[in-house]
């Protein structure tokens, strides 16, 4: 009997890893890792110790394969293990808050090349820090190394403080100028790569957009109560993520809300809006209660990651928001909330990626996530054709395209480009 050939490693640097509880960001590290062995990879993965983490939860530890070797470095948040009254140097968060984690990953690091001598590097962005890392163990190894960018790390005025913009474009140089490929999440962030660096060739640059997990999907659904979210007639809208409040505001959302409130078109018995981790409720209750619109908006906790898809299900709709400022990037969720198959009100720039990836999947509800009175005509007209039940989500042949298992055999595309040269 023929052997068949045995799986290249591909070390993989990630700090969003189980038990990290966290958005649906994670995702897309762990379903890399979970399907990459069907393609003729096995994974191996540096994290960071769950000390680093705010919040844990081992709902997602049982994702990882038993046999997948997971490693942790120590490493430290400096605005919580290392601030003295709440104050700390700034240096001590440069390029992020888990600076401390990068001497002991790459010691640790070097140690998982020597014992398991993969093929390749892979580190994972929007943590600096793991770049930092896959920089340091490309430079001492000369393996073949993916720099997972997903969105970019430095645009004109981002990050906003500027020692930290100058700091992040220096890595950013030094990560293009030692990385066999740069990848993005979409299209635009690419081309704006491309456009920054035009020394490099273009073949240094590829998009792996981000997806669903149609498993974990099929998990939430076992025994999922069937009822909708809301009571006696309730509609019932849901965001389950983070509202950053410059980049996906939702106070002109807020206003629109108001004014619909006290013109007597919508009150809390009709209508319930809960935003799921929104990461600042601290900043949106004192808006929410002087709009009076507390009874209708509720904010809630973070939520293991099975019930938040199953939430998701339930609801009557689902809330998206992306303003102009990210018109090049598309919220990951987006594809979660496409196989939920619910219908979508999508408050995102009207000229940006996301409202086109919207459009070709053919949501209809999209609005500028600025402008508070076409939000309030377009979230009537939801909720009319709610309460009718002529609305529908998204068709599941096109949200089968962006699964996540299709998403890692283009990984695995590159991986092989790069380490077998007959293969590009």
């Amino acid at each position: 009997m023929t052997n068949l050939p045995k799986n290249k490693r591909i070390l993989v640097i990630a700090y969003h890893f189980p038990p990290c509880k966290t958005s649906s960001g994670i995702q897309r590290t762990l379903k890399f890792c979970t399907y990459l062995r069907e393609y003729g990879w096995d994974p191996l993965i540096l994290t960071i110790s769950p000390t680093a983490y705010e919040t844990t939860s081992a709902d997602q530890l049982r994702e990882i394969p038993d046999d997948i070797v997971v490693e942790r470095a120590f490493g430290l948040d400096t605005s919580r293990h290392l601030a003295i009254a709440g104050r700390y140097f700034r240096t001590m968060a440069q390029p992020d808050r888990w600076i401390s984690w990068w001497p002991g990953a790459v010691w640790r690091g070097m140690r998982m090349i020597k014992r398991y001598q993969p093929a390749a590097i892979m580190s994972t962005f929007p943590i600096a820090t793991a770049h930092r890392i896959g920089l340091s163990l490309q430079r001492r190894s000369g393996l073949p190394w993916v720099a997972d960018f997903r969105d970019s790390m430095t645009e004109p005025g981002y990050p906003r403080d500027p020692q930290t913009w100058r700091i992040h474009r220096k890595l950013e140089e030094e990560i293009v100028r030692h990385c066999s490929r740069a990848v993005f999440t979409t299209e635009p962030t690419r081309q704006m790569y491309v456009d920054r660096y035009p020394e490099y060739p273009k073949t240094r640059w590829e998009v792996i957009e981000n997806g669903f997990d149609e498993e974990n999907f099929r998990d939430a659904e076992v025994g999922i109560d069937a009822s909708p979210l809301g009571v006696f007639g309730q509609l019932t809208l849901v965001h389950s993520g983070v509202l950053y409040p410059i980049e996906r505001d939702p106070r002109p959302f807020f206003a629109a809300l108001s004014r619909l409130k006290h013109t007597g078109q919508i009150d809390s018995k009709s209508l319930r809006i809960i935003l799921r981790a929104t990461g600042v409720d601290h900043f949106y209750r004192p808006v929410l209660s002087e709009l009076e619109i507390d009874d209708i908006v509720h904010l809630e906790p973070v939520i293991d990651y099975r019930d938040a898809l199953r939430e998701m299900l339930r609801a009557d709709a689902l809330l998206l928001f992306q303003g102009s400022d990210c018109d090049h990037q598309i919220p990951a969720k987006i594809y979660e909330y496409f196989r939920a198959r619910k219908p979508i009100l999508a408050l995102v720039g009207p000229h940006g990626i996301t409202a086109t990836k919207l459009r070709e999947a053919h949501v209809s509800d999209i609005s500028d996530m600025t402008d508070t009175e076409s939000i309030a005509a377009r979230l009537l007209e939801l909720l009319r054709r709610l309460r009718n039940g002529g609305i529908n989500g998204v068709a599941p042949e096109v949200a089968a395209r962006s699964s996540r298992k299709a998403r890692t055999a283009e990984l695995a595309e590159i991986l092989n480009q790069l380490t077998d040269p007959a293969a590009d």
